[in-house]
């Protein structure tokens, strides 16, 4: 299993440093090593894509924990009409992937976009909120049982102290849960940054495309893709997932087994 996981990406490393740029030329793994292809990653949209995948996948990473965060502590901690059909539709609004309504979001951020152009299509903000809408439901429901694993005593001895139900939220609760966050955060990255069908469908504009809508368009050209720079650009590609999983590897391992609350 280790092998089969490791050989593709030695593969995808080798295509990336062959000056030939193609994938045949590659078939001997390292048999040629240049840093051509990296070198005219610079004179491309590249390092554009790469913000512009960068900038909407920490906006909605960031969206998703706070949103998420704020409804999981209401269904948690409050007690109100629709409670528990608000929890049951989250449950089953998860059960279908975001891309079956590609066609109505197309269709809703058009009228939109008649309206507040910068919510329209081939708008970067219009494609975080469509983003931030898809993984509310699922992250919702997935901080919520989290959430009640925070003894409710806390939250009265905070209260007695004169502390607002905010004071509670950003103080207290979100210092406890703070495992299920990271997990929710690193999930919402790695989700948005690589995300390509409602990308593509939203974004227009070559200087606006993220990072997969643009490596796409090098490799779909079936006959000339340059398929040493493409390698290139998707190896450097997997460095702020893998950083990011570093960074945040205490808190979803060490966290997640010693509980969110210490005696």
């Amino acid at each position: 299993m280790v092998v089969i996981c490791v050989v593709p990406l030695l593969y995808v490393i080798s295509a990336s440093l062959n000056p030939s740029g193609t994938f045949t030329g590659s078939n001997r793994l390292f048999g040629e090593v240049g840093w051509n292809n990296y070198a005219e990653l610079f004179e491309s949209r590249y390092w554009r894509w790469f913000l512009n995948s960068f900038v909407v996948a920490v906006t909605s990473a960031a969206g998703t924990v706070l949103m998420g965060g704020a409804a999981a502590y209401a269904f948690s901690r409050f007690r109100f009409s629709g409670r528990r059909g608000a929890l049951t539709t989250l449950l089953l609004v998860q059960m279908f992937p975001q891309m079956l309504a590609v066609v109505a979001i197309f269709l809703v951020l058009l009228t939109i976009g008649d309206v507040i152009p910068i919510l329209g299509t081939n708008s970067t903000l219009a494609l975080i909120a469509v983003y931030l809408g898809g993984a509310l439901g699922v992250n919702t429901f997935l901080m919520y049982g989290f959430f009640n694993t925070v003894p409710r005593e806390i939250d009265e001895a905070a209260k007695i102290d004169g502390a607002s139900h905010a004071q509670i939220f950003w103080t207290i609760i979100l210092r406890l849960v703070s495992p299920i966050l990271a997990v929710v955060g690193l999930l919402s990255f790695i989700a948005t940054f690589g995300e390509f069908i409602i990308a593509k469908t939203v974004l227009q504009s070559p200087d606006r495309l993220t990072l997969a809508v643009g490596l796409y368009q090098w490799a779909s050209d079936e006959r000339n893709a340059p398929w040493g720079l493409f390698s290139a650009g998707a190896v450097l590609a997997a460095i702020p997932v893998v950083v990011l999983f570093l960074l945040l590897q205490k808190y979803i391992v060490g966290g997640l087994t010693a509980g969110s609350v210490k005696g």
